[in-house]
């Protein structure tokens, strides 16, 4: 295990978040203008107490004098690149620490979340951005997005059935082939698998929206409270089968739970797979999405007895959410390399 690659645990210091100023309009219609305003506050809160540098991706130079207005102030870097929409959890690449710790682009195949979004520059912008952070790249033969592993940084990682086995990513792989390329990939050493996710979710069950470690061996996860909650069927599965697995040491993962925010619904009125655990840690704070719901305050207040170390901040995400996720699906973290860390 000394001699793998490992995804360093998202608490653990970055160097920069990596992030794309909302640009398509053909794609955000009317809510692109207040999902901006939410991108902007966003990045205010990741940039807290100066914690860490933006490096955010526009489509032209004009965009890049729009978002540089939005963001004055802050220590941001533009980079002209073409992508498909905001969502670098899934195309940007993941870093990865090296054996001797340096950092590594690790890129999955990403083929538009199981063939749903082809979206011009999604293929590409993962390695524009590898090369622009100077970082080496390697291919990883399989298809998955970043939303879908998470990590605690000491050799446990979770994902889901629903996705990483889908049909539309990866057909013909099984269980044990896939778990141990994950594996191989962000250096874990035990894969616990849930079954599915969120009503509604294009991305067949992101774990990022799911469960989420707050702590080495300590995972959050959500419980319906409304009787009209959407997923309280789902939830009480995830809960139950957290609660069965097991840390890569075999020690059984402690739970935190949050309420769920419920029935949130889109301008259609169907459901939108809103959750408070797309939460995004940055070096200062813990930016955490609110609906403008009856359990906002509750969760933020959860969360934050889990960073003490952190400003826990809530912010509002409707609009974002709207595009299909919140803050941990637009932001990829950059850590620094272990010799800086």
């Amino acid at each position: 295990m000394a001699n793998r690659a490992k995804m360093p645990a998202e608490w653990e210091r970055h160097r920069a978040t990596w992030l794309a100023w909302p640009s398509h309009a053909d794609l955000w219609l009317e809510d692109l203008a207040p999902a901006r305003r939410e991108f902007v506050a966003l990045c205010r809160g990741i940039a807290h107490d100066a914690g860490e540098s933006l490096e955010v991706l526009v489509l032209d130079r004009a965009g890049e004098r729009e978002a540089a207005a939005a963001l004055a102030g802050l220590d941001v870097r533009f980079h002209v690149v073409r992508f498909g929409n905001i969502w670098l959890r899934d195309t940007a690449p993941t870093f990865v620490r090296g054996a001797h710790g340096e950092l590594v682009a690790v890129r999955f195949r990403f083929n538009g979340w199981g063939g749903k979004y082809d979206l011009e520059g999604d293929q590409e912008v993962g390695g524009e951005i590898a090369t622009r952070a100077g970082v080496h790249a390697r291919s990883v033969d399989l298809v998955l997005e970043g939303g879908a592993v998470e990590v605690d940084g000491v050799g446990t990682c979770v994902t889901t059935r629903q996705c990483a086995l889908s049909p539309e990513r990866n057909p013909g792989l099984g269980e044990e082939e896939v778990g141990q390329r994950i594996a191989d990939a962000l250096g874990a050493e035990h894969v616990v698998w849930l079954d599915r996710g969120l009503a509604n979710d294009h991305t067949d069950g992101h774990v990022d929206t799911l469960a989420r470690f707050v702590a080495p061996g300590v995972v959050a996860c959500m419980e319906a409270r409304g009787a009209g909650d959407p997923n309280r069927e789902v939830l009480a599965e995830i809960r139950a089968a957290l609660a069965r697995a097991t840390d890569a040491g075999g020690k059984r993962l402690e739970l935190v739970t949050v309420p769920s925010p419920g029935a949130i619904a889109g301008r259609d009125g169907e459901p939108m797979p809103a959750s408070y655990l797309n939460f995004y840690v940055s070096n200062t704070s813990v930016l955490v999405p609110t609906y403008g719901c009856a359990y906002d305050d509750e969760a933020v207040a959860v969360l934050a007895r889990c960073f003490p170390g952190r400003s826990v901040l809530g912010s509002p995400a409707r609009a974002i959410l709207s595009g299909g996720g919140a803050f941990h699906c637009i932001t990829q973290q950059e850590p620094l390399p272990a010799t800086l860390g």
